[in-house]
């Protein structure tokens, strides 16, 4: 039998349209867990559930599914964005009897900022309408050019128990056809649940993502930087020894304080991945969906993962962001946060009341001197014409730090060791990036270097015939301020050596070169 596949799901809709009702109605979990939940009616922070599902064809893989429970009063969408930050698929619901309605639009706003692809809509309510088939028609024009224009609506009735097995099948369908999440070593862990058990200490929970962690495991808290060790993990009720992506995961964490060392918001991941940023260069862009625009030097909250920090927005060169178009940008943030070249994120206005934007980090570690360099222009475009493919963010990182080790390179991105491998293969196979060693150097850096180097060998058999060549160390001394790692001119000296040079003991001179005395000092 197949391993079953994890994923995970997170509910979405206006306030009232019966989210928590069809998550308990599908799992047997009442996700709304707080008492003002329960006093007030309304989801008001995440609830969490999980639900099992049998394989969609004989002989493939059933489904352990991590189901979210957001919030969808207008006041609580900030908690909402942070449920849905690393979903598979939204359990998209819109109540028949209400119909499209103003959180309805701004929640399939957020889902597509923050790349959701892939839904099924959940019609509840149907029991209070006559005319299911209007209001099937009018979600599915509501649905018109958004990412979820082709997703399966499924009518449903809590009261009756209509459409239940059917949602299910509907969802075991879409998932079918859904990509396995990936583990690419890079494991984090955002944190939306932090308490104390007596005896037990700090537990810790989060979806788990681009990664596993392992009981005994040391662990970074970010942005903190704080060390911790993991005594247990649970998944789903369950004790288990690795937690693995796409899991709802539970870390036991004792050596931390719930009061000061970790807290909402935070991220669970591995020291060796990197510091926070408290700036970040982006693409934003405004959903054309939208009816509103905003301005350079806006004051924003930037909401990512299940954290949100106030910030300043920058843009690269328009002065103003409309409905429907992208601009390239700079985050100035009050606080850090720890996010990946590639992450995906939401603005919000400073009140958080409207969101404004979505957009994806292309770079977390800029210059904030540099924004608006020529170089850096050219960098930020290069990687939002292609933000998903890693040849293209390799080669802009190499052409701006001209010398990485491979193991280090994109070490703060959504791209595994194995495709960022591959990619610098492919990058030397095209002559873009040359091999010197344990370094990948780009091909125009190079070729500068090998360039220069030619030059001083040249100069100095003009200067001084008499000698041998140029010394290493001369050698050296010319090249150091070009020199992106001391280690490459070994290198580049082999490189030298292939043909129009040739190395002389500890000096380097033209094959061409024999040495003579300077004109003046020869015996006619």
């Amino acid at each position: 039998m197949a391993e079953p596949l994890h994923f995970i799901i997170a509910s979405a809709g206006h306030v009232d349209h019966g989210k928590s009702a069809l998550v308990k109605a599908l799992t047997g979990i009442d996700p709304d867990r707080l008492p003002e939940e329960k006093a007030r009616g309304i989801t008001i922070d995440l609830g969490f559930a999980h639900l099992e599902l049998p394989a969609s064809a004989p002989g493939d893989s059933s489904f352990q599914l991590g189901i979210v429970d957001v919030p969808g009063h207008e006041d609580f969408v900030k908690n909402m964005v942070a449920g849905v930050g690393s979903i598979d698929l939204a359990l998209f619901v819109v109540a028949a009897d209400d119909g499209w309605m103003p959180q309805t639009e701004e929640h399939l706003q957020i889902l597509s900022y923050l790349g959701v692809d892939r839904a099924v809509i959940a019609l509840t309510k149907i029991d209070l309408i006559q005319d299911e088939r209007s209001a099937v028609e009018a979600i599915r024009d509501k649905l018109r050019n958004s990412p979820f224009a082709d997703a399966p609506i499924v009518p449903t009735s809590i009261i009756t128990g209509r459409g239940f097995d059917g949602l299910k099948f509907a969802l075991a369908q879409v998932l079918a056809g859904t990509p396995p999440p990936r583990n690419i070593g890079k494991p984090r862990l955002p944190v939306d649940r932090v308490f104390t058990l007596r005896g037990i200490g700090t537990v810790v929970t989060g979806t788990l993502t681009g990664g596993t962690l392992q009981c005994g495991q040391s662990v970074a808290i970010q942005p903190s930087g704080k060390v911790a060790r993991i005594r247990n993990i649970q998944s789903h009720n369950r004790d288990v020894d690795v937690g693995v992506p796409s899991t709802r995961t539970a870390l036991n964490l004792p050596d931390l304080s719930v009061w000061g060392d970790i807290r909402r918001g935070d991220v669970v991941t591995l020291a060796e991945l990197g510091r926070p940023s408290e700036i970040l260069d982006v693409l934003l862009e405004i959903s054309p969906r939208a009816n509103h625009s905003f301005k350079d030097g806006a004051h924003i909250r930037v909401h990512y993962g299940c954290a949100n920090v106030r910030g300043k927005v920058a843009f690269l060169a328009d002065k103003k962001l409309t409905a429907g178009e992208r601009a390239l940008a700079q985050l100035r943030l009050e606080a850090s946060i720890f996010v990946f070249a590639g992450d995906r994120f939401v603005l919000r206005d400073s009140s958080g009341q409207n969101t404004l934007a979505g957009g994806i980090v292309l770079d977390p570690d800029p210059n904030h001197k540099l924004f608006r360099d020529d170089a850096r222009v050219s960098f930020l475009r290069q990687r939002a014409e292609s933000p998903n493919e890693v040849s293209s963010f390799a080669a802009s990182q190499l052409a701006s730090e001209h010398a990485v080790r491979p193991s280090r390179l994109l070490l703060k991105s959504k791209f595994s060791a194995q495709d960022i491998s591959s990619a610098v293969s492919r990058l030397a196979a095209e002559g873009k990036v040359v091999l010197a060693g344990e370094f990948a150097v780009d091909a125009a850096t190079w070729r500068g270097l090998r360039q220069r180097a030619a030059d001083a060998i040249e100069a100095q058999h003009r200067v001084h015939p008499e000698q041998t060549g140029l010394s290493l160390s001369d050698l050296r001394l010319n090249l150091e301020a070009d020199l992106a790692v001391p280690e490459i001119l070994e290198f580049l000296v082999k490189d030298l050596c292939g043909n129009e040079f040739v190395q002389v003991g500890n000096a380097i001179r033209s094959v061409k070169h024999q040495p003579s005395l300077p004109p003046l000092l020869q015996v006619n």
